[in-house]
């Protein structure tokens, strides 16, 4: 198993971006830990995306405050525990970094929602009778990998490796690391996994930022070094 810790990966510009949506994500955690849990559940039912919502348009739980087609933005922020958090904002910090440096700040932002909208409707087309939430920043962030990919596949990633009783601290090309956490998407679709991980979202999100970099890449961004 592969733990991305850092990347060898200078940039030019301070990726103000980023750290805004880590701040967001923060935010939006410590709200839902103050509630209850019964306002919890709730706050989570009327911001997250519920598949079969998306579908028919109506609200299953009553009165929402905003449209059900903007939660397919809101479900963005929220998460389901400490670690869902962290592992999202991990990847994000790592490697978002290089795409918004490359792409610019606005261009970021607009890529980073593109690739967590169409990650969520990759996971709506495929259960869309589910009336469970869908919720986190994982579709967005496996975007922001399909980039890194694509531009940087062969800088350096520090890696936490372990497996059974061998830990160790090695760099491996960004092309191996984030193969091998698509590579573990893939095993889960077709391993028929029943869990509460939207594989469907992480490999729409994956692809369309691997195919999307390009076209918001700007031209003067393209001169700058590859790895």
């Amino acid at each position: 198993m592969f733990i991305p810790l850092k990347d060898d990966n200078p940039t030019l510009t301070f990726p103000i971006v980023t750290v805004g949506l880590i701040l967001a994500n923060g935010w939006v955690f410590y709200h839902q830990i103050t509630l209850d849990v019964v306002e919890s559940q709730r706050f989570v039912y009327q911001w997250g995306a519920i598949p079969y919502q998306i579908i028919t348009g109506e609200s299953l739980y009553g009165p929402s405050r905003i449209s059900v087609y903007l939660t397919l933005f809101s479900s963005m922020f929220l998460h389901g525990g400490f670690l869902h958090l962290f592992g999202n904002m991990l990847y994000l910090w790592i490697f978002g970094n290089n795409i918004e440096d490359t792409l610019g700040h606005f261009r970021f932002l607009l890529f980073y929602l593109g690739c967590g909208l169409a990650a969520a409707l990759a996971q709506v087309l495929s259960s869309p009778g589910s009336t469970i939430p869908m919720i986190g920043a994982s579709g967005a962030v496996a975007g922001v990998l399909g980039a890194y990919i694509f531009l940087f596949p062969g800088a350096r990633v520090l890696t936490l490796f372990f497996i059974l009783i061998i830990i160790k601290f090695i760099r491996l090309p960004a092309l191996i690391v984030l193969g091998f956490w698509f590579f573990l998407q893939l095993m889960g679709v077709m391993g028929g996994a029943i869990s509460n991980v939207a594989f469907f979202a992480h490999i729409g999100g994956f692809v369309v930022g691997l195919i999307l970099v390009k076209l918001f890449q700007p031209k003067w961004s393209r001169r700058r070094r590859r790895y």
